[in-house]
């Protein structure tokens, strides 16, 4: 059964890169990116492991931790590690999972049979600190995935949980955000001031608050 939105992240043990490791307990507080490939030594998920380990500081900056994962075996994943070191310029240090059982990609419902009967979609989801579900993708495999979308919806996820506050199409970080139709036009001129902007009743926007 898919996962859907505001669901508990389901809970695995699982052999990884970097030795066993239990989910919920890998997260801890953190946020989580959760995220498959067809198999290891292809050449668009060579790109997208790459292109996350370049991007370690940004997550880290998130307090976001990484896990991939494919069927293949542990073996398999420690040679290409190698590889992707050496073609995309980085070091991988985060964990790949290896799902041989296929109990994770099961859980989370990667294998999609109409497009492979035993290969992972390529699967993302978002999970937060409380281990539920905030946001999940599905690509196919010939579609690699755009990370700055990845960070930018974390950057979204993390403001909106803070703050009665959305983001609108496009938005990116620092940009005006929208005030939720929860909070009254007078909470909102109370709280925000001058700095509200009315456009119609029901769309009001404000500067992004600041992190807490």
């Amino acid at each position: 059964m898919s996962l859907r939105l505001g669901d508990t992240a389901p809970d695995f043990k699982a052999k990884t890169s970097i030795g066993e490791l239990s989910f919920h307990d890998y997260l801890g507080d953190s946020w989580g990116v959760l995220f498959s490939h067809p198999a290891d030594y292809t050449p668009v998920c060579t790109t997208e492991l790459g292109r996350t380990a370049q991007l370690k500081d940004e997550f880290a900056r998130r307090n976001v931790k990484v896990l991939a994962l494919s069927v293949d075996p542990l073996d398999k994943h420690h040679g290409w590690i190698n590889d992707i070191n050496e073609t995309q310029h980085t070091t991988v240090d985060f964990p790949i999972i290896a799902d041989e059982d296929r109990n994770v990609a099961t859980l989370y419902d990667m294998i999609h049979p109409n497009a492979s009967a035993t290969a992972t979609v390529r699967s993302l989801f978002i999970i937060g600190p409380d281990k539920k579900l905030k946001l999940s993708f599905t690509y196919p495999a010939s579609t690699g995935r755009n990370f700055t979308e990845v960070l930018r919806v974390i950057d979204s996820l993390q403001l909106t949980a803070e703050h009665s506050v959305a983001t609108p199409a496009d938005w990116q970080h620092g940009e005006d955000v929208i005030v939720v139709p929860s909070v009254s036009t007078d909470d909102a001129k109370a709280k925000y001031g001058d700095d509200l902007k009315i456009v119609k009743p029901y769309l009001r926007y404000v500067p992004q608050p600041k992190k807490k």
